[in-house]
């Protein structure tokens, strides 16, 4: 069924995910239907899934070998984060054995925007450390990552020699100030331009957007960031507990 308020593109490129991930679409040599064997399953052009496969490639999820077919990758490089728990990318990309590298990246001292010092509590103006990167797996640019740290608690001249790309981890190793936790709000929306192109994105894809507040034990609001992460390279997912209190009002009633 055609959602009006999705793209058919995007459309088409979920119904080729799940049909890789269900096994559905693949032959035995994991090759998947030609564009025109697609578009008459999905009742789309061929022009329509040429964009979804085209998308599927930035996003490391399928190889296109040309005269030969389309194939899903070997090896899937997800990541897969409980939000529940506060740690980089680098942590978690060790934990599943992925690779990944600190690409382009800028680091600079400057006055904070009017909104940057309400979400940091501090007068308009402070300077704060703005740090700006891609993280690279398989040298492709699967994320792009900005934090804004007031100078109070971290300057440029700190992360030399010791930056890889997380500010989190730098904090974690100097244990000061003392992290206490992050309040995040995770968006799922259409990627901005400037975010597209340093993620070899197009304009019309959906990203996974993160937007943290990192608390220290003190509480002092010590870094406020923004996260991009291209679809197809990670999956997040939050664990729901039951209110123990809950349970015992529903056995005695």
């Amino acid at each position: 069924m055609v959602k009006k308020n999705v793209p058919l593109a995007q459309q088409v490129l979920n119904d080729i995910t799940a049909g890789i991930e269900s096994g559905e679409l693949l032959r035995s040599n994991g090759q998947l239907p030609s564009e025109d064997e697609l578009g008459k399953r999905f009742e789309v052009s061929r022009a329509t899934v040429r964009e979804a496969l085209s998308r599927l490639e930035q996003q490391g999820s399928v190889t296109r070998q040309h005269g030969v077919g389309t194939f899903a990758s070997s090896k899937a490089l997800i990541l897969d984060s409980g939000l529940e728990q506060l740690e980089s990318i680098d942590t978690l990309a060790h934990r599943i054995g992925l690779d990944t590298q600190a690409g382009a990246t800028e680091i600079i001292e400057r006055p904070a925007t009017v909104s940057e010092a309400e979400r940091l509590q501090v007068t308009p103006g402070s300077q704060v450390l703005a740090v700006s990167r891609q993280i690279l797996a398989a040298d492709k640019p699967v994320a792009y990552l900005v934090d804004v740290v007031p100078t109070t608690f971290l300057r440029a001249s700190d992360l030399e020699p010791i930056f890889k790309g997380s500010v989190l981890d730098v904090f974690l190793r100097r244990a000061n100030p003392v992290l206490s936790h992050a309040l995040t709000d995770m968006l799922i929306e259409p990627v901005e331009s400037n975010i597209a192109n340093r993620l070899n994105l197009s304009s019309k894809d959906i990203i996974f957007k993160l937007e943290s507040l990192l608390f220290s034990r003190d509480g002092h609001k010590i870094d406020t960031s923004l996260s991009y992460f291209v679809p197809g390279y990670f999956r997040f997912h939050v664990v729901r507990r039951i209110n123990p209190a809950e349970m015992y009002h529903s056995q005695k009633t």
